[in-house]
């Protein structure tokens, strides 16, 4: 879902991304908050959302019991993959442009990073014209 509106506990946040498995949600919910705690969460990460990210949207993840969290920074071009491990998280890879994402909980299906970003990147040596 994009940008769902968690009540998680007495926290209310809202991921930019955030995902569960069929077995704990089979139906999208009608309510205007969901308070069933995601299996996977993405912030998107921008410079005034970082610190927020980071900080303590990624405690109340933690606190939710949340078990996959990733954090995309389409200006440096990075995901970091964390899985929750004894009520920390534990970083598991950081993926770079042109490299091949294969995180949990979708490392079934492996896919280049790059498609997460459409448009070209904007710090890349322009190519030469044809």
């Amino acid at each position: 879902m994009i940008e769902p509106e968690l009540h998680l506990g007495s926290q209310i946040v809202v991921p930019d991304l955030a995902g569960w498995r069929r077995t704990r949600m089979p139906t999208e919910p009608e309510g205007a908050y969901i308070e069933t705690s995601p299996d996977w969460v993405c912030e998107i990460l921008s410079p005034s959302t970082t610190s927020l990210d980071r900080g303590p949207k990624r405690r109340i993840y933690a606190e939710a019991g949340i078990g996959h969290l990733w954090l995309l920074d389409p200006a440096a071009g990075v995901l970091e993959g964390f899985a929750l491990t004894d009520g920390r998280w534990v970083l598991l890879a950081t993926i770079q442009r042109g490299e091949t994402v294969a995180l949990p909980p979708f490392d079934a299906v492996p896919f280049p990073l790059d498609d997460l970003f459409p448009f070209d990147d904007p710090a890349a040596p322009a190519l030469p014209e044809t």
